[in-house]
């Protein structure tokens, strides 16, 4: 079979794409199934050889859950841990207290914005869906208004602010200075996180009526039978114990300025610093500060591991799935369509920043994929180009591309839609235009700044 060409693979990414939302809206499909036929229809019509469509989806499914299963896996037992020893609730009990009932969506945004600075998107929502349940229910609001101003917090610093991953890339690919990206970040990003974070929230958790029943929210809030005349641990131990990820990260993120590179110590910071072994150690030690001092014992710690563990496998198998399809679209020529088209279009480095970010952003649904292939792409063009543009604000400009309409090949979707019971029109209606205000604020603030300084 002829492999298709040129801007025909535009129009069967944009069928595809129309199929899987029909497919799962309409028809009522299961979200991993349709991703999965999907996908391989789409091999098949734009010509890719038949015996590698199969493994790129698989590839690409491998490539997503072998970071985001184990993500996942940990984070909901360190949640658990922290839901059934009462820290969640502490946590959401100082906040109210400090911030009031009135201001809770506000404070949802700071902590995002703190805890979201070292780590990616999926670990940061795993260690706050507990707070944020919680919250919900103490304060009887809706779990939008409480949850949507922490993931418009966590994709603003994961999209702009360095040391963020995602930002640290783009800020070596532009050669940008680190230190004014973070400050023009905070500038660009602080403002657009209140806007479509508290304020968005303010006004779409009035349409939006999620269910009663959240079977995934009762994992995180703490059950009854452990309630009763038990002391919480303090607020001090729980903070310390959720941020300790966050903290063995950015230790491992300074590993080569505090320690000569390539030494032990060097290696064994950078160790402690990945995602997952940071993870591990904080799971290890709930087990002591949520677990044992709270008078837990071994079999109850066991089994609060087991219990929780079942709700995420649907979720962890249809994240996989996105992967999968944003790896067919890669491999099969529609997104490198996208950035071609992008790039004949002569755009100043600015919006030729945003609009490469964005496209490859709507075709492999990875805002970190979205931004390190583009910064590969605009990187060159933008160092020859005559019109001197400064490269922290094309960090910016990138940043804001990648984050653009999250929809149904983002794993983040599938993360959002099945921790807050959404449907998919509903996540459309909430997740995807809170990343799409992000994404056009966010050029809107740079290009505001450019002019300035």
């Amino acid at each position: 079979m002829e492999a298709v060409h040129g801007s025909m693979l535009l129009i069967y990414a944009v069928i595809a794409i129309a199929v899987l939302i029909l497919m799962i809206t309409r028809f009522k499909v299961y979200p991993f199934l349709v991703l999965l036929i999907v996908s391989l229809l789409l091999g098949l019509a734009v010509g890719m050889p038949i015996g590698s469509i199969v493994k790129s989806f698989e590839t690409g499914n491998g490539n997503t859950l072998g970071h985001i299963a184990i993500v996942v896996g940990l984070g909901t037992m360190l949640g658990k841990m922290m839901a059934e020893s009462g820290g969640a609730e502490r946590i959401a009990t100082t906040l109210i207290h400090w911030f009031g009932e009135k201001n809770i969506h506000w404070a949802m945004m700071f902590v995002a914005i703190i805890v979201g600075l070292p780590v990616f998107f999926e670990v940061g929502f795993v260690l706050l869906i507990p707070i944020a349940f919680n919250v919900a229910k103490r304060t009887g609001k809706s779990l939008l208004l409480v949850g949507l101003p922490m993931v418009a917090g966590l994709s603003v610093v994961h999209g702009l602010i360095p040391p963020h991953p995602a930002a640290l890339l783009a800020v070596q690919a532009y050669h940008a200075d680190i230190g004014r990206t973070i400050v023009y970040g905070l500038i660009v990003g602080v403002p657009t996180a209140i806007v479509a974070g508290p304020l968005f929230a303010l006004l779409i958790h009035r349409y939006i009526a999620l269910p009663e029943n959240n079977p995934l929210a009762a994992q995180f809030v703490a059950s009854d039978e452990h309630k009763e005349a038990r002391e919480l641990p303090s607020f001090s131990v729980t903070l310390f114990t959720i941020l300790l990820p966050v903290i063995l990260m950015l230790i491992g993120s300074w590993a080569d300025l505090v320690s000569t590179p390539k030494t032990l110590a060097n290696e064994l910071l950078h160790f402690i610093g990945n995602t997952d072994v940071a993870l591990l150690i904080a799971v290890l030690v709930s087990f002591w500060t949520f677990g044992a001092q709270r008078g837990f014992n071994r079999e109850q710690i066991q089994k609060f591991c087991g219990e929780c563990l079942a709700p995420i496998a649907g979720i962890t198998l249809i994240v996989g799935a996105g992967g999968g399809f944003g790896r067919v679209l890669m491999d099969s020529g529609i997104s490198k369509q996208i950035v071609e088209t992008a790039t004949s279009a002569h755009l100043s480095p600015l919006l030729l920043g945003w609009s490469v970010a964005a496209l490859i952003r709507l075709a492999t649904g990875s805002a970190t994929v979205a931004m390190t292939t583009a910064c590969g792409i605009v990187a060159p063009i933008a160092s020859a180009g005559a019109a001197a543009v400064k490269p922290e604000l094309l960090v910016l400009a990138t940043g804001s591309g990648s984050l653009i309409f999250s929809h149904v090949n983002d794993g983040g979707f599938w993360l959002i839609k099945e921790y807050f019971g959404m449907t998919v029109g509903q996540t459309f209606k909430t997740w995807s235009l809170c990343e799409t205000i992000i994404s056009l604020l966010g050029l809107g603030l740079t290009f505001a700044l450019a002019a300035v300084l």
